[in-house]
């Protein structure tokens, strides 16, 4: 009999639910593993915090109390100064107003006397937060703890807010809650803050700004100090009296906030003028080397803020390239009559390099100026033209390197005028000495050849070649850009230095080396950059030692010195003669850029504005002589090196009055010119391996013109200044740039009256570049009619 209580075993129910096996609970299973993903970010984040922690630097309370100035330090380890002021008022706990606590506290960290740690969590997360939401850093959660931390051993440095250095900020605030009480970290965080202009600390603001003691401030002045740190140069009185009260009345309505003033108090600082009880402005006592070295150390804050540091923050070790003897002795020649100018008002800025590394050793950037911090420099202005120093940057210098011109390559100073315009182009004399070789025109500044050099090599190939060497000409500038860009003493000397160099360009740099409190050491020496075949570098000093020795540049010349360089003179425009006809026989400004192996230097001198004055007598040569002066100074008991002929150039004997028609190493009117090798014409005779040129080549004239020219023949100095005024009389319609050369280039022979046979294969490969520019000059020679008169 079958049994009636048997349960049925392949029911549907029993089969969804079987017997034993409960229904899981999916969300149980996602909670468990969500426990498990936060106990591992946890365990990980520990792990990670704790491995960052361990390599953390050390910190002590001299660091903790120290100033936040970075100082300086020459290359050979020596301490130079220091950013900050001299002087700093170092207030103790019990010195410190409650009323200045209290705003600190409320504007910067409100939970300061609650946190146990040196952290508040509320406020991390909180700044995550906003931060998230505004996609970029908007808000901090650092503590008065963390902020002093940083201040003492990390830099403010962007670059280096990672989350090693920020584990590493956290355990020493930590470690500093323990060592220290909360009145004694406020103690050291109002001591160590940078309060602009080289105050560090409160109590030292408070007399810089108001002449007081911090017990004296009343709230405003105290709420206005208590912000500052925040953001010491935008919130300066002085400068930025709207930005200070809006910090300011921040800071005290942080205050009635967390009740530390009443509505009463808070109403009458709000209404008090940022004005009130504010001291006149004042300059910190400079001393005298901080007086000498002021332009000097401006490059270097400008250079380390570049590089994403912080120099009155940072606490950082900076090794700086000065030569301090260097610079003192170029401070003593601007400024005590050693090299003659005009008048007081008359300025100056120069540059010395080292081209072997692009370390500035030395710069001056004004004379009889007043002790001002971080005052004008005008060794780095770049708003004035560079008259014909540049044309071996812009013009002859790419010419050797994409053309491969030889030293005879012949030019025509015929009459000019610009592609597409009525504008014609004039030399400094108003005359035209036709024929003439590469050579030559360097020499002796003439501006026709320079600009059709130019046209030849074309503006945009000529202008990525001056960029290469540090001097930035737009590659959509018209012809007149050939005798006169705008760049900087401290451009002009780098980028002679790279000829110096063997064609090897180093840019420029006062910093070598920054050191942060945490050990990390970061150094900036490179090995330089090639932006010239050593053949074009080669065969622009030999041309510009002429320069010195028989053109415009004999000023200069130091006695047996192997040296190089090049003049350059800036003439008024037609609209400023119009203003000052006064100045219609003077220069504007007055360059001289020269160089040897071991020192590149550039020199500008001029006025600052128009109605100061014009360089006239001995001050037109100013800058020549202060190159004399200060490079025989440099080269004293130095290596007197000449510069080694490369392989890749080739001399020829080459007969007066033609481009590459060789003779004999003993013929007579002739010269020894450069190739570049594999653009020599052929030697029928032996090769000369001794590099020297014989004395008499100093006084071979390689004009090609057939005039009887000897107008210039022995003038003195001062005939020629006149001449040189003479030729700036020309019409008001033609506002070109063209040459005027007072530098006693009419010292050189100039009675070659040869008939000399002109090549007519001498422009050989440049036709079709000629015409490739033509149309861009066509548009762009508009510039031509607002350039100054150049030389």
């Amino acid at each position: 009999m079958a049994d009636n209580n048997q349960k049925p075993t392949n029911s549907r129910m029993a089969n969804l639910h079987p017997e034993g096996k409960p229904r899981k609970k999916i969300w149980l299973q996602i909670i468990k593993w969500f426990f498990i993903v936060a106990m591992l970010i946890i365990v990980s984040g520990v792990g990670l915090f704790a491995y960052y922690a361990k390599d953390a630097p050390s910190i002590s309370q001299a660091q903790l109390q120290s100033g936040g100035t970075s100082r300086l330090y020459t290359r050979d380890g020596k301490f130079l100064l220091s950013l900050g002021s001299e002087k700093r008022t170092y207030v103790n706990n019990d010195e410190i107003p409650k009323e200045l606590k209290n705003a600190i506290v409320s504007v910067e960290d409100r939970r300061f006397y609650k946190e146990g740690i040196g952290l508040d969590p509320i406020r991390i997360v909180g700044s995550v937060l906003v931060n998230a939401k505004s996609k970029g850093v908007a808000a901090g959660g650092s503590t008065i703890t963390q902020q002093l931390v940083k201040l003492s051993v990390f830099s403010t440095a962007a670059s280096q807010r990672t989350l090693r250095r920020k584990a590493q900020e956290a355990w020493l605030s930590m470690k500093v809650e323990r060592e220290f009480s909360k009145e004694q970290i406020l103690e050291f965080y109002i001591n160590k803050v940078y309060m602009n202009y080289g105050n560090y600390g409160m109590g030292t603001a408070a007399d810089f700004y108001y002449g007081k003691d911090l017990k004296d401030l009343d709230l405003a002045q105290t709420a206005l100090l208590a912000g500052m740190p925040n953001a010491p140069v935008t919130y300066d009185p002085y400068v930025y009296p709207e930005k200070a009260k809006y910090r300011r009345d921040i800071v005290l309505r942080a205050m009635l906030k967390n009740d530390k003033i009443t509505k009463s108090q808070y109403t009458q600082a709000v209404n008090e003028p940022i004005t009130q009880g504010l001291q006149p402005k004042k300059n910190n006592a400079t001393s005298e080397l901080r007086k000498v070295d002021d332009p000097y150390i401006k490059e270097v804050i400008s250079e380390v803020k570049s590089k994403g540091f912080n120099p009155y923050n940072d606490n950082l070790k900076i090794t700086v390239n000065i030569d301090q003897d260097a610079q003192q002795k170029l401070y003593d020649l601007v400024n005590n009559g050693s090299v003659p100018f005009t008048n007081d008002k008359m300025q100056v800025g120069a540059t010395i390099i080292d081209p072997r590394t692009g370390h500035v050793i030395a710069i001056i950037g004004g004379r009889k100026l007043p002790s001002v911090q971080l005052g004008l420099n005008r060794a780095v202005q770049t708003g004035r033209s560079t008259g014909s120093t540049v044309k071996p940057v812009l013009d002859y210098g790419p010419a050797i390197e994409y053309l491969n011109w030889p030293t005879s390559h012949v030019l025509d100073d015929s009459k000019y005028v610009y592609p597409g315009t009525n504008i014609q182009l004039y030399d400094w004399d108003n005359k035209y000495e036709g024929k003439m070789t590469m050579r030559h025109a360097l020499e002796q500044s003439r501006n026709v050849p320079a600009v059709k050099t130019l046209s030849k090599v074309g503006v945009a190939r000529a202008s990525l070649f001056a960029r290469k060497l540090g001097v930035n000409v737009p590659s959509d500038s018209g012809l007149s850009v050939a005798i006169g860009a705008n760049a900087s003493s401290l451009q002009m000397a780098g980028a002679f230095g790279a000829f110096a160099n063997n064609g090897v360009y180093h840019k420029p740099q006062f910093v070598s080396k920054i050191e942060t409190p945490d050990g990390l050491t970061r150094n900036y020496d490179s090995s330089g950059t090639r932006v010239m075949k050593e053949s074009t570098a080669y065969i622009m000093t030999d041309m510009l030692k002429g320069v010195l020795t028989k053109g415009s540049g004999t000023q200069a010349r130091i006695k047996n010195l192997y040296e190089a360089g090049k003049t350059g003179t800036v003439k008024y425009s037609d609209e400023e003669l119009v203003k000052y006809p006064q100045y219609k026989n003077s220069p504007k400004d007055s360059w001289f850029v020269g160089y040897t192996k071991l020192y590149s230097m550039g020199i500008w001198t001029g006025y600052d504005n128009l109605k100061d004055g014009t360089p006239s007598g001995v001050g037109s040569s100013s800058a020549q002589l202060l190159y004399k002066q200060m490079m025989s100074y440099l080269m004293t008991d130095k290596a007197n090196k000449d510069w080694t002929k490369p392989s890749t150039v080739v001399r020829r004997r080459i007969a007066n009055g033609t481009q590459d028609k060789v003779v004999s190493p003993t013929a007579s009117n002739s010269s020894w010119q450069l190739f570049v090798k594999g653009h020599a014409p052929k030697n029928p005779y032996s090769e000369v391996t001794v590099d020297k040129r014989k004395d008499e080549d100093d006084d071979v004239d390689t004009r090609f013109d057939t005039e009887d020219d000897t107008s210039s023949k022995g003038q003195s100095h001062s005939q020629s200044s006149s001449s040189s005024s003479h030729a700036e009389q020309q019409s008001s319609s033609q506002k070109q740039s063209s040459t005027s050369n007072n530098n006693n280039s009419n010292n050189q022979n100039q009675n070659n009256n040869q008939q000399t046979e002109n090549k007519s294969n001498n422009q050989n490969n440049n036709s079709q570049q000629n015409t490739n520019n033509q149309n861009n000059q066509n548009q762009q020679q508009n510039q031509g009619n607002n350039s100054n008169n150049n030389h």
